[in-house]
């Protein structure tokens, strides 16, 4: 692949207006929201075959192994976006992209194909028998996917950094219509569930990633100004490891709680309820996410215009979750168009109300979280993402044991974990620098004192 050189695209002379920043951030949210809303087709898909509970319970287990290990690759958008701004950038952050893929995939590999995998997943979430077979081979067919989705975000990155958010949306629009496209027609010749979900993620990926590294090999400039010319992967990686700490400890949050759900005496229509109901919340949670890719690109030549964008888009995004989620518009939403019914349904909706709480959390994290991006401090978006699995776990627990836990309980429990997080990345510089200042008095006091 051709690497164009400096000096082909064009550096703004001033900051960004807030329309221009309107105009960059929305097609990221419908990306966000398509990205979802294949999530909300395969969820409707499963829930119109005759056991829906628990082929959604199987997807649930499955999908939360496999998101253990592609959740690392989830920030990669902002790296390639960070560091790709030389040919030499370029090349160090490929290759260290294509590795992280590959070693992300042997342990993935291990669980589907061999049986002390097999035993960890069934030890995991307490099953066994044929629900653990499919679960195993759910993971065996969406195994490729990892590579494919670590390069998918990667050129990705380098779209947003030309600020090319259009062309992001109607790539993921297509990847869209490919899984919606397989799902039906898995149906209508009544292919198994497991057949029809991998199918549709594999073609829909595959096509993506090959229209992705097209649009940048057409379309994509470097900036007009090189920077990271002597980057080295021993940087990259510390970009890295906090960001896929982040997203891995997020991915462990639902597995967490489905864990200790899956001890109840009939967990199959909580657990559906669960998984739905957050897939549902995260429309919402996910137009917040979107900010991060306003940081990395904006937020050191303008953060003060960034943060009051951001304050304002806020405000609509969280009125509007609390609008549907507390009239009958959920309701028909995840009724008619998601096909969940019955017990299941009236779960749902508590679970999609509770989490109203959700964006308001999230919001506060996300800005310390743009924060730690433009300044790569990520290693502290990592250790708060640790205390939030922390927090969750402890907190199940209680509940678990006090006989308190249930779809609502498992909700706030969710919740609880982001405001833990939230509290280590406001505290994490104060953390800082106190630790500085003490480290700065040690080094005084061992000045005077003498050797002997």
């Amino acid at each position: 692949m051709s690497l164009p050189q400096p000096g082909e695209a064009s550096a703004p002379a001033q900051a960004p207006t807030q329309l221009q920043y309107w105009r960059f951030y929305w097609p990221l949210v419908l990306t966000g929201i398509v990205m979802l809303l294949a999530q909300q087709f395969q969820n409707s898909a499963l829930a119109r075959y005759p056991d829906a509970a628990r082929e959604l319970a199987v997807f649930a287990f499955a999908s939360s192994v496999f998101q253990l290990f592609n959740a690392a690759l989830i920030f990669m958008p902002q790296m390639s976006n960070s560091f790709v701004r030389s040919p030499h950038g370029w090349r160090i952050c490929l290759r260290f992209s294509l590795w992280a893929c590959l070693i992300l995939s042997l342990p993935l590999a291990l669980m589907a194909f061999t049986p002390p995998g097999r035993w960890l997943v069934g030890l995991a979430f307490g099953i066994e028998g044929e629900m653990l077979a499919d679960v195993v081979t759910y993971l065996r067919c969406l195994s490729p996917l990892l590579l494919i989705s670590g390069l998918r975000n990667f050129y990705t990155g380098m779209l947003v950094q030309n600020r090319r958010t259009s062309l992001v949306t109607l790539l993921n629009l297509g990847y869209l219509g490919v899984v919606v496209g397989v799902l039906f027609v898995g149906h209508a010749l009544a292919w198994k569930p497991i057949v029809t979900i991998a199918v549709g993620q594999l073609a829909g990926a595959a096509l993506h990633l090959g229209l992705t590294f097209t649009c940048v090999q057409r379309y994509y400039t470097l900036p007009s100004q090189p920077d990271h010319e002597a980057l080295t992967y021993g940087e990259v990686l510390s970009y890295f490891w906090g960001t896929a700490l982040t997203s891995v400890m997020f991915s462990l949050s639902r597995p967490i709680i489905y864990s200790f759900l899956n001890r109840l005496p009939d967990p199959n229509p909580v657990i559906a309820a669960m998984r739905v109901g957050f897939d549902f919340a995260m429309i919402f949670h996910n137009a917040l996410n979107q900010f991060r890719h306003l940081f990395v690109t904006f937020g050191e030549q303008d953060l003060a215009g960034v943060r009051r964008f951001m304050i304002r888009v806020s405000i609509v995004v969280v009125g509007s979750m609390v609008v549907v989620a507390a009239t009958p518009v959920s309701r028909i939403v995840l009724e008619d168009l998601v096909g969940v019914k019955g017990e299941i349904l009236s779960m749902t909706c508590e679970v999609v109300l509770v989490m109203c709480l959700l964006p308001l959390v999230i919001n506060f994290r996300n800005y310390f979280h743009g924060l730690a991006l433009i300044r790569r401090t990520t290693g502290r978006m990592g250790a708060g993402a640790i205390l939030r699995n922390v927090a969750t776990y402890l907190l199940a627990t209680l509940f678990f044991y006090t006989g308190l836990l249930d779809h609502i309980t498992a909700a706030l429990t969710l919740i609880a974990g982001f405001v833990a997080e939230t509290l280590v990345m406001v505290a994490g510089p104060r953390l800082g620098r106190v630790a500085q200042r003490g480290m700065a008095r040690m080094m005084r006091v061992e000045a005077v004192i003498p050797d002997n």
